[in-house]
């Protein structure tokens, strides 16, 4: 053929032309390859797959076994198949007008307070249910019931969290109504939820199995966010599960219905009702008692910046410091699309990101820098994209975009188009129904990111413009926000690539495809900075947190007060230093993709002994995992720390720290999480025992588009061979 047009329009689409039809494999190369015969070329394709019996090549993974022996991969739907859109709509059409009931599912007496009514984001006609709130003695009643499961053995929970997660897939008509109707998940997002719960549950089996025999924390409050009501709160749950602990599971007050269908399912499954513990509410009676009274062992948490600093200081004040708050919070994430990029390919992924499940999201897409070379012709592009998108009730097939959780977030989120009109900066917006909680995707132009002052979570999309010879000026301002959570790219340059996630500290970060819908064990998900703890959902250190870790209490010693300053400019000294490569692991994943997990040293720890042999020791740990340690400690003279005893609240206002570890007695390990959880900003760990090895050490993701240059080049020649 000859392709016609501007070289700007047909450069990428040639090279991509060119490598798919130069695989062995393709009929362009078998043509003129004289090693070839002329009847293979020729060969009745539908002949050939009669032949094999329809068996696609054994090359090819099927969906099923995508992680091997590990785990079943979950069970897809294809929308674009009319018989998975049948079963859908007769599994979940009993359901449609269905109001459902729940309430507090604790090991004891109910006393409830109060009816919270659910509607639909979509049609507030529509009554979706009722869900009884616990009440202050709901609460006392399973806190004084808990128990961990540490009784039973790893393989028995194991099965157990297996056979939910095929009762989840048994059920899923219920699972993909009520996520329609009160999460306002489309058909999409809500097959996308259904499977990554799934996959939580089967992961997490086997990582609890393979944990060994460490002791389990004792009992975790959870506490999960609306917008992935199904997934996230599963999460949560099973890997406290699978590590032998107890749960007191408090869900989204928007979203409890979901959350009672899912420990509903786990209960039926097998887990111990005193084991698994369900209490919605609100979170002024119920999510402040459980990360703040001493019967609990951890705090998994999953919402805002802000909400993750206010349980980080209810649990310095009364919950064992050792106790460990596992946070997974909120992102101004980046996509940065360069001249070399294929613009439909980068559009399809910009849509997809920023206005997929009506931008409700923790890892959408919020700000797109556009080299400025191929700015306007893209955003006529995006525009017209944008066109395509169907807003409207999310029951229906054809959707694309759904409400926005309740009418107060759409209030505030078009409020902040609002402003942008008024402002002259609006690009462009859509036009959304007018009954319901919908917003209307918008595109707004702004300087950079440092116009964004706080991440508007929903189907809003910030665009600036820069030039070439300035990207790392893009990057020092997106690094600058203190965020770490997910990025993209689109560029045909490797270098250019290699230097940008090289520079960026951003836990998940994806090339030449969008940046949301991370998968379980094969891209494992979360952020550094403001944007988390660690350790990733879904990644090998997961369940690991969940266990307890041995801790050896040295008694705090006398002497002199350390220099502060000299320990300010250590730490000021130490900044940057750190932080190399330790461990790359290529994770399973579909083919045409590259998915890499590498763990980095965590930056700057603290190292407080206490003594000077309890210093020394957490030194040589930091730096056997790549971190810089900065030591105080009593008569201690290396080049790398203070002689002297650091007041602990004085880690209240020291810059420039990643980590402190201190293995000391309770009321000086209370007194340093105190004042470390006194801070704003990101939140500092604080390291009590003997798991300073794989605390000192952070994860990042790449997930990369290997097909994006042109075809799935090792599928061909796999299939070829």
């Amino acid at each position: 053929y000859a392709p016609v047009g501007t070289h700007r329009d047909l450069l990428a689409y040639l090279v991509r032309r060119l490598l798919e039809n130069g695989a062995n494999s393709s009929f362009v190369n078998q043509i003129v390859d004289v090693d070839v015969a002329a009847e293979t070329v020729a060969a009745d394709p539908i002949e050939t797959w009669a032949v094999a019996s329809g068996r696609p090549p054994a090359a090819v993974v099927q969906p099923g076994a995508l992680f091997g022996a590990s785990r079943q991969n979950s069970k897809g739907w294809d929308l674009h198949d009319l018989d998975d859109l049948a079963a859908i709509d007769r599994a979940r059409e009993v359901f449609s007008n269905h109001q459902w009931q729940a309430g507090p599912m604790i090991s004891g007496q109910v006393e409830g307070a109060g009816e919270h009514i659910v509607v639909n984001p979509a049609r507030p006609t529509d009554r979706v249910g009722v869900v009884v709130q616990a009440s202050a003695t709901d609460v006392a009643t399973a806190l004084a019931a808990a128990r961990d499961w540490s009784g039973a053995l790893a393989e028995t929970r194991g099965d157990i969290l297996r056979h939910a997660a095929d009762l989840y897939e048994a059920n899923f008509g219920e699972l993909f109504a009520v996520l329609c109707r009160e999460a306002g998940k489309s058909p999409a997002d809500a097959i996308s939820e259904l499977r990554e719960a799934v996959d939580f549950l089967r992961f997490y089996a086997g990582e609890g199995e393979a944990a060994g025999a460490a002791p389990a924390r004792g009992v975790i409050t959870c506490i999960s966010p609306w917008n992935f009501p199904l997934a996230i709160f599963t999460g949560q749950v099973a890997a406290a599960l699978a590590a032998g602990n107890g749960v007191l599971a408090k869900p989204a007050e928007a979203t409890g219905l979901v959350a009672s269908i899912a420990v509903g399912l786990l209960l039926k499954a097998g887990v111990p009702q005193a084991v698994l513990q369900l209490l919605p509410g609100r979170g002024a009676v119920v999510g402040a008692v459980l990360t703040s009274d001493k019967r609990v062992n951890g705090v998994c948490f999953t919402g805002s910046t802000a909400t993750a600093v206010t349980v980080n200081r209810a649990m310095a004040v009364e919950i064992e410091p050792h106790a460990p708050l596992i946070a997974e919070t909120g992102g101004l994430n980046a996509m940065i699309v360069d001249s070399t990029a294929l613009p439909e390919q980068a559009v399809r992924d910009i849509v997809n990101g920023a206005f997929r499940s009506a931008g409700q999201r923790c890892s959408a897409l919020r700000i797109l820098y556009l080299q400025e070379d191929i700015a306007t012709g893209f955003l006529e592009m995006l525009t017209g994209a944008m066109d395509e998108l169907v807003i409207g009730d999310p029951w229906a097939f054809e959707t694309d975009v759904g409400p926005v959780i309740s009418s107060a977030a759409k209030a505030d989120i078009q409020g902040h188009v609002d402003q942008a009109r008024h402002d002259g900066r609006l690009i462009k917006q859509l036009i959304a129904p007018e009954t319901g909680s919908f917003v209307a995707p918008a595109v707004i132009r702004v300087d950079g990111i440092g116009d964004l002052k706080r991440e508007v979570f929903g189907p809003v999309l910030h665009v600036a413009t820069f030039k070439a010879s300035r990207l790392n000026r893009v990057l020092d301002q997106i690094d600058a926000t203190g965020y770490g959570l997910t990025f993209g790219m689109h560029s045909r340059i490797d270098d250019r690539v290699n230097q940008v996630t090289q520079r960026l500290r951003i836990g998940n970060i994806y090339i030449n495809r969008n940046q949301i819908g991370a998968i379980v064990g094969s891209q494992p998900f979360g952020g550094e900075g403001l944007s988390g703890t660690g350790p990733k959902a879904g990644g090998p250190a997961y369940v690991p947190r969940f266990k307890r870790a041995e801790t050896v209490a040295v008694l705090p010693e006398g002497g002199k007060l350390a220099d502060i300053k000299a320990v300010q400019g250590l730490l000021t000294a130490a900044v940057g230093k750190g932080g190399g490569v330790l461990e790359t692991l290529d994770l399973p994943g579909p083919t045409g993709e590259s998915n890499r997990l590498s763990t980095y040293g965590r930056g700057t720890v603290l190292c407080l002994g206490p003594g000077m042999q309890a210093a020394t020791e957490q030194a040589q740990i930091a730096k056997a995992n790549g971190c810089v340690p900065v030591v105080v400690a009593e008569g201690y003279s290396g080049r790398d720390g203070v002689s002297g005893i650091l007041p602990r609240d004085v880690l209240r206002d020291l810059e420039c720290l990643d980590l402190v570890a201190l293995w000391s007695d309770a009321t000086d390990l209370r007194a340093a999480r105190m004042a470390l959880a006194a801070r704003e900003g990101r939140l500092i760990g604080l390291v009590t025992g003997h798991d300073l090895s794989a605390r000192c050490r952070i994860e990042r993701h790449i997930c990369i588009d290997t097909t994006a240059s042109g075809g799935n080049a090792r599928l061909l020649a796999a299939v070829a061979n």
